[in-house]
C-alpha cells in the first residue's frame, strides 16, 4: 500500500511539472515559408520534436505569422488551419495525424461512437497513417468538441479516359437509403453521418466502383471511371435509362456515335442522322433527302447545333452523308419532345451534337476506309493531363456513287466533298476550363456540265466553363455560323451567269446552373443571336455574257431571350421540370419594306408605299412567351409516365421549290410582311422496363398545332424575288401521332424496333381564292407518312463476330396528280387534283451487314474493325418522286429512284 501511495504521489508531481511547462509560452513569426519550414523553426528555438510525414503538406502552400506570447497549442491552431492535420503533444513530442484526433482518454460519457476509431497510444513515431494504410479516404478534420452529426461529402466523377465529366452517375451510402446522381458537371453532394462509410459509384455505361470513408467534416472526394468495355459492342440509341428516368422531359433520345459502327448504312459510312430515322418519330420525305422531319414538322423546325453552333445544311452529297464526321462526334442528344428553355427559335426539335474531347495523356486516334470517303480523326495531348487538341477531315475520292442512279443526266455528273474538325479543350483549374472548336465543309457538284454548283459550312465555337463553388457554376458560349452556296453557269450562250446566297449567324449564351438544394436545380441565362442574310445576288459570268446584274436587298435580324428552369423534386416519386422563356426578335435595317393596301392580295400591283430603313433601324418587332412544362410520375423501379407541354416561337424560315431541303434553298427572316411561325405540342408518355429478356417499352403521343406555317402559291418564283411576300402563304398546321419503340439494349441479340403512326395536315385558307388551297381545309403536307416501322438488330456470333439488319418501311408521301385535261378559249390545259389528294407506292428496304473486329490483343499497334453489308438487298425499287411530261398529247407519269439495286459495301476502320 505504501508504495502505491509514493508512486502515486511521484505520477501526480510528474503531471502537475508537465502540465506547467506546457504553459510556456513561444514567440515566433515567419513569412512566406511553407508549414514544414515553420514547424523545423519552432523545433529549432524550443524543445519540442515534431512527427509526421513529409507528403501531408502542400509545399506550394506559403504562409505569414507574428505571434508573441503564445502556447504551444494556440500556435499549432494558427500553423495548422485549413488543413487536415490534427496534432497530439506528448510531454515534448508532438505527433501530427492526417484527419483523425488522437485521443487520451475517453469521452466523459465514457463511449464514442463505434464508427470513429479512438486511439489511446502515445506515438513515439509516425510513419503512416493507420487508415490510410488500410485503403480507406479520409474526409474533413475531426475536432474533440464536435456535436455535428451529419458531415457533406461532395466531389466531381470524371472519365478515366479523357477527363470529362459524367453526368447521372449514381452516388449512393452502401446499406443505407443516402443516394444522388451527378449533374451536368459531373458534381455530386450528399450528407454522411459521422464516422465510416462505404460511397459506391453506379452506372450502366461505365464500371461500378466503391470507396471506404472516414469522414470527419465537410469534405471532397473525386472519382474517375472507366467505360465498360462492352459498350462498343451494343446497340447504340439509347433513352438514357438512368437519365431518363430521372428527367420529366419528353420525347428525348440520346445515340452514342461510338455504338453506330454494327448498322448497315448505305456505302458503308456511320452516320447519326441515318440511325436518327429509325426512331419513331423522326422521319425524311425521301431517300437521298437532306432534311428531317420531326413529330409532324418542316425540315426548317429543327436546330442542329455542333459544339452549340449552327448547323444550316446538315448533308453532303445530296444528303447520302452526314457534314459532320462521325470520328469526331462524342453523342447528340435529340429533344423531340420536350425541348430545354436554353434551346429556341425552332418549332419541332433539337440536334444538340457534342463532339469529342482529345486524349490528354496519349497520342491515339481513329479512321476508316470506305468505297466512297476516307476519314482519320488523331488526339494529341498539348498538356499533360490537362489539355489536349482533336483533329480530323473526311474526303472523297470517287464519284462512283452517281453512276449507280437511274437518271441519265444524274449518271454523267459528278460530286466530291471534304470537312475539316478541330477542337481544343484545356482544364485550366479545378473550377475553370475553356474549349474551342473550328469546323468547315465543302461540296462541288455538277448535275450539267455547263453548271458548277458549290456550297459550304463553316463554324467556330468558343465555350467557358466556371465554378463558382460546389453547387453553382456558369458557361458562357461565343458561336458563328455561315453557310453559302453559288451556282457557276458557263455556257457558250450569252446567258453565263454566277449567282451566290450567304447566310452568317452569331450569338453569345451567357448560361448559369444553380442547385438550392436537393429538390430544386435551376438553370437560367440569356442568350442572343445576330442573323445576316444575303438573299442572292445574280452576275455575269465573262464579259460576252449580257446578264444584267441582280441583287436583292441583304436582311437582318436579332433574335434575343431570357430562360429559367426548375428540377423541382416535389416527393420521391414526382418530379416538375417546369421552365420558361421569353423571346423577343427585331427585324432590322438597312432594308426597303413595301406596304401594301389592306383588304386585297398582296402583289405588285397593290402596293400602296414603301418605307426605308436604316443601318440597325428596328422595321418591327415580334415575341412571346414559351413555357416549357414536364413532368414524370414514379410507380416503381420499372414503370414511370411522362407528361409534357412546350410552346416554341420561329423567326426564321426556309424556302424551297422542291419536296425535300436542297443545297440550294434559301432562307428568310421575318420582317414587316412575313410573321414569325409558332408551335405548341402536348406530350404524354409511359415507360415500363420488362424483367422478361431485359427489355424497354415506351409509348408517347403527342399533339400539336402550329400558326403562320411558311407555304407558297403554285408556281411561285422563290429566288432572285424582290416581292417575295407576294408569293408566299402562310397557314395553320396540326399534327398528331403514337410513337412505340422495344429495345433490346444488351445480350448476344440486342436492338430495338420502332413504329409510329402519325398525321400532319396544313391549312391554307384565306378570303381570296388565289391565296386559297383546297377549299381552305386541312390537307396533308409533302412529309405526311402516317405509317413508319423499323427494325434494327446486332446478333453477337462471338467477341469479335456479329451480324446486323435494318430493316424500314414507310408509307408513300402526297403527291398532286393530274387528273385530266380541259381547253380553254382555243387552248388546251392540265387540270390537277387537290393538293397531295394521292400518294406514292410505299417505301420499305432491307439492308444486311456482317462486322468483324481484329483480335482484342490490348498491346497492338491499331484495333481494325470490318464492316461487310449490303444496302437494299432486296434490290427495291423505292420511288424518290414522281413527275410528268406531256408526249404527244398525252400525260404519262414517270417515277425517279436513288438506289433501284443492292449497293454492295467493305469498310475498314482501325483506332490507335
Amino acid at each position: 500500500m505504501r508504495i502505491f501511495t509514493i508512486l502515486l504521489l511521484f505520477f501526480g508531481f510528474n503531471q502537475l511539472m508537465y502540465s506547467q511547462v506546457q504553459k510556456n509560452t513561444i514567440n515566433i513569426n515567419y513569412n512566406n515559408i511553407s508549414r514544414v519550414d515553420v514547424l523545423k523553426k519552432i523545433e529549432a528555438s524550443t524543445n519540442y520534436k515534431f512527427y509526421f510525414q513529409d507528403d501531408w503538406f502542400d509545399n506550394t502552400v506559403l504562409i505569414s505569422g507574428d505571434y508573441s506570447n503564445k502556447t504551444i497549442e494556440e500556435l499549432l491552431s494558427k500553423v495548422l488551419e485549413d488543413t487536415d492535420l490534427n496534432f497530439f503533444i506528448s510531454k515534448n513530442k508532438i505527433i501530427l495525424t492526417k484527419n483523425s484526433v488522437i485521443y487520451s482518454k475517453l469521452p466523459s460519457n465514457g463511449t464514442k461512437d463505434s464508427n470513429v476509431p479512438i486511439f489511446f497510444q502515445q506515438y513515439d513515431s509516425v510513419k503512416k497513417n493507420k487508415l490510410e494504410s488500410a485503403s480507406i479516404a479520409l474526409i474533413g478534420k475531426e475536432t474533440l468538441d464536435s456535436d455535428v452529426e451529419l458531415y457533406t461529402l461532395s466531389g466531381h466523377i470524371t472519365d478515366l479516359k479523357d477527363g470529362k465529366p459524367l453526368a447521372d452517375i449514381t452516388v449512393k451510402a452502401k446499406n443505407t437509403a443516402i443516394s444522388t446522381i451527378t449533374n451536368t458537371e459531373g458534381f455530386y453532394s450528399l450528407k454522411l453521418p459521422t464516422g465510416l462509410s462505404t460511397i459506391e459509384i453506379e452506372s450502366i455505361f461505365h464500371n461500378s466502383t466503391s470507396r471506404k470513408i472516414m469522414i470527419y467534416s465537410n469534405g471532397t472526394l473525386d472519382f474517375s471511371i472507366i467505360e465498360k468495355i462492352n459498350q462498343l459492342d451494343e446497340v447504340l440509341v439509347k433513352g438514357k435509362d438512368s437519365q431518363n428516368i430521372r428527367t420529366a422531359i419528353t420525347g428525348v433520345t440520346t445515340i452514342e456515335a461510338e455504338g453506330i459502327k454494327n448498322i448497315p448504312l448505305v456505302l458503308g459510312e456511320r452516320d447519326i442522322f441515318k440511325v436518327a430515322l429509325t426512331i419513331p418519330g423522326i422521319k425524311t420525305a425521301g431517300e437521298g433527302s437532306s432534311g428531317f422531319n420531326v413529330r409532324g414538322g418542316k425540315e426548317d423546325q429543327n436546330l442542329i447545333l455542333l459544339d452549340n453552333a449552327t448547323i444550316y445544311n446538315p448533308t453532303h452529297l445530296f444528303g447520302f452523308f452526314s457534314s459532320v464526321n462521325p470520328y469526331t462526334i462524342n453523342k447528340v442528344d435529340i429533344y423531340k419532345g420536350g425541348i430545354p428553355p436554353e434551346f429556341g427559335g425552332r418549332l419541332s426539335s433539337v440536334f444538340d451534337i457534342v463532339s469529342k474531347n482529345g486524349n490528354t495523356e496519349k497520342i491515339s486516334g481513329e479512321g476508316g476506309i470506305g468505297p466512297v470517303t476516307s476519314n482519320l480523326t488523331v488526339s494529341i495531348p498539348v498538356v499533360k493531363d490537362k489539355a489536349s487538341l482533336l483533329i480530323g477531315g473526311r474526303a472523297t475520292y470517287s464519284d462512283w456513287i452517281l453512276k449507280q442512279l437511274d437518271d441519265e443526266n444524274l449518271k454523267n455528273s459528278q460530286a466530291s466533298f471534304y470537312d475539316l474538325f478541330a477542337k481544343y479543350n484545356h482544364k485550366i483549374n479545378k473550377n475553370n476550363s475553356v474549349e474551342g472548336t473550328g469546323y468547315y465543309s465543302k461540296d462541288v457538284y455538277s448535275i450539267t456540265p455547263d453548271s458548277i454548283y458549290r456550297y459550304s459550312n463553316s463554324l467556330v465555337s468558343l465555350k467557358w466553363k466556371h465554378a463558382f463553388n460546389e453547387k453553382n457554376s456558369s458557361e458562357l458560349n461565343f458561336t458563328n455560323s455561315e453557310y453559302k452556296f453559288s451556282i457557276n453557269y458557263e455556257s457558250t450562250n450569252p446567258e453565263s451567269f454566277i449567282f451566290k446566297y450567304k447566310i452568317n449567324e452569331t450569338q453569345a449564351n451567357l448560361k448559369f446552373n444553380s442547385e438550392l438544394n436537393t429538390n430544386h436545380k435551376f438553370t437560367y441565362g440569356i442568350t442572343s443571336k445576330l442573323y445576316k442574310v444575303n438573299p442572292g445576288e445574280l452576275s455575269p459570268n465573262g464579259d460576252s455574257s449580257i446578264v444584267t446584274p441582280t441583287k436583292v436587298d441583304n436582311e437582318k435580324g436579332l433574335e434575343s431571350a431570357v430562360f429559367f428552369s426548375d428540377k423541382f423534386q416535389i416527393t420521391e416519386k414526382l418530379l416538375l421540370d417546369i421552365g420558361a422563356r421569353y423571346s423577343l426578335y427585331a427585324a432590322l435595317g438597312p432594308s426597303t419594306q413595301k406596304i401594301y393596301e389592306e383588304g386585297v392580295p398582296m402583289t405588285p400591283s397593290t402596293v400602296t408605299a414603301e418605307k426605308t430603313y436604316t443601318n440597325n433601324q428596328v422595321i418591327n418587332t415580334s415575341g412571346g412567351f414559351e413555357p416549357r412544362i414536364g413532368l414524370r410520375y414514379i410507380f416503381d423501379e420499372s414503370l414511370f409516365v411522362k407528361a409534357g407541354l412546350d410552346k416554341n416561337f420561329q423567326y426564321i424560315h426556309l424556302l424551297t421549290n422542291n419536296t425535300t431541303q436542297s443545297p440550294t434553298d434559301t432562307w428568310k427572316l421575318s420582317d414587316l410582311n412575313v410573321k414569325p411561325e409558332s408551335g405548341l405540342q402536348y406530350s404524354l408518355g409511359i415507360f415500363k422496363k420488362l424483367e422478361y429478356k431485359d427489355l424497354e417499352l415506351s409509348l408517347e403521343g403527342y399533339y400539336k398545332t402550329s400558326k403562320n406555317i411558311l407555304d407558297y402559291k403554285v408556281g411561285a418564283n422563290i429566288l432572285l424575288n424582290k416581292d417575295l411576300e407576294t408569293e408566299l402563304l402562310q397557314g395553320d398546321g396540326k399534327a398528331y401521332g403514337v410513337e412505340f419503340l422495344l429495345k433490346k439494349p444488351n445480350g448476344r441479340l440486342n436492338g430495338w424496333i420502332g413504329y409510329t403512326y402519325s398525321r400532319t395536315f396544313i391549312k391554307l385558307d384565306s378570303q381570296f381564292n388565289d391565296e386559297k388551297v383546297n377549299n381552305g381545309e386541312y390537307f396533308p403536307t409533302n412529309f405526311d407518312k402516317p405509317h413508319d416501322f423499323s427494325i434494327v438488330m446486332n446478333y453477337k456470333f462471338t467477341h469479335r463476330y456479329s451480324f446486323s439488319s435494318n430493316f424500314v418501311y414507310q408509307t408513300g408521301r402526297p403527291v398532286t396528280y393530274p387528273i385530266g385535261k380541259y381547253f380553254y378559249q382555243g387552248a388546251e390545259y392540265t387540270m390537277y387534283s387537290d393538293r397531295n389528294k394521292y400518294r406514292i407506292p410505299d417505301y420499305y428496304r432491307l439492308d444486311i451487314g456482317l462486322n468483324i473486329e481484329g483480335n482484342h490483343k490490348i498491346k497492338k499497334l491499331a484495333h481494325s474493325f470490318w464492316n461487310i453489308s449490303i444496302y437494299n438487298v432486296l434490290g427495291r425499287n423505292n420511288p424518290y418522286s414522281i413527275f410528268f411530261v406531256t408526249k404527244e398529247g398525252q400525260i404519262k407519269a414517270y417515277q425517279t429512284s436513288i438506289f433501284a439495286v443492292p449497293i454492295p459495301t467493305i469498310t475498314y476502320n482501325f483506332k490507335f
